[in-house]
């Protein structure tokens, strides 16, 4: 997926939106419904199906002691959506719900998330994670550990994100796509446990081969090779019209927006205040001020609209308070 040249990243990053906007209708009649923690482990009984959440689940939901619980599973918690074997490929719609207090803890496990491993044909979207704690060992994410190749929007993730290689708070190993999202997660990566140069830490993504486009990460990342705000590892992929305000801290290959790239990362930001760091392979560090000037963002072609503190424009992907607050998607609250 590298491109030479600019302008053929934007037109190839172009086609993948209108793509993601193509399937974002609401699901069919029929679709499974999500009530309680029973169902949605059941999703991994047929990974092709089409799902919708209908409430938020949290502690208190049916099913959380014996399923998604620090007690359940031995301790493990959580059994991840999907494995390497029999991916996910069905479509699942949170609609706007929140699943929160994920524990998962399966260190001699890959593919870890809600959802262990999904494949072409997956579409989630409008999923939102609040205090998880997540922990595997390579392809960690909080909603995906890995995605092959899948259509990720409108979603996000918080809480605690740790594994050895390939660990991000949103997606672990990225090859799909990854569209209007964000993470505020804490990541932490602790490289191979062979003790082999690896790594890739990012506070959305790990490591990916894949597109993100307009999406951004805070919280903080931790990690020991290719760690950064946004993306440890871009091995090719495409990044777009991104940005991080995440701390980051790393031992070799850091940056305050991504680590180690040999894709194209372009229109791309982070702040080197929040960072701690001037230093990244792919975009520019900007000031605070600058960061939160709507001007830094339509010089480069951002789809932002300027609003009044509390509104949001849904006529733009981002919105911004202008010299007030970074960019926020605008299916977010201010």
């Amino acid at each position: 997926m590298r491109r030479s040249k600019r302008a053929a990243i934007i037109v190839f990053a172009t086609v993948i939106v209108i793509a993601i906007v193509a399937v974002v209708p609401g699901l069919t009649a029929g679709s499974g419904r999500v009530r309680d923690w029973h169902d949605l482990h059941a999703i991994g009984e047929n990974t092709d199906g089409d799902y919708r959440l209908m409430n938020d689940l949290d502690s208190t939901t049916a099913g959380y002691a014996e399923l998604a619980g620090p007690d359940a599973n031995g301790g493990k918690g959580w059994q991840p959506i999907g494995r390497y074997e029999h991916p996910f490929t069905g479509t699942f719609d949170g609609r706007g719900y929140t699943i929160a207090d994920l524990f998962i803890d399966r260190p001699g496990e890959d593919g870890v998330g809600l959802f262990g491993s999904v494949d072409e044909g997956a579409s989630i979207r409008n999923a939102g994670l609040v205090n998880i704690s997540v922990s595997g060992r390579d392809g960690v994410g909080g909603l995906i550990g890995d995605n092959w190749d899948g259509m990720v929007t409108n979603s996000y993730s918080t809480g605690t994100v740790t594994g050895n290689a390939y660990v991000g708070g949103l997606v672990g190993w990225n090859v799909g796509t990854v569209f209007a999202c964000y993470s505020a997660s804490n990541v932490t990566g602790n490289g191979s446990a062979s003790g082999a140069t690896d790594g890739s830490t990012g506070g959305l993504v790990g490591a990916n081969a894949g597109t993100i486009v307009e999406s951004y990460s805070s919280g903080s990342v931790t990690g020991i090779y290719a760690v950064g705000g946004l993306l440890g590892d871009n091995v090719e992929g495409v990044v777009i019209f991104c940005y991080s305000i995440s701390t980051v801290s790393g031992d070799e290959k850091v940056g305050g927006l991504v680590g180690f790239s040999d894709g194209s990362v372009s229109h791309c930001y982070w702040d080197r205040h929040t960072a701690g760091t001037d230093v990244s392979d792919g975009g520019a560090g900007k000031t605070t001020g600058e960061m939160m000037n709507i001007s830094t963002f339509t010089a480069a072609g951002w789809d932002i609209c300027a609003v009044a503190t509390g509104e949001t424009d849904r006529a733009c992907t981002w919105n911004i308070v202008d010299g007030r607050t970074y960019p926020f998607l605008s299916w977010q609250s201010a």
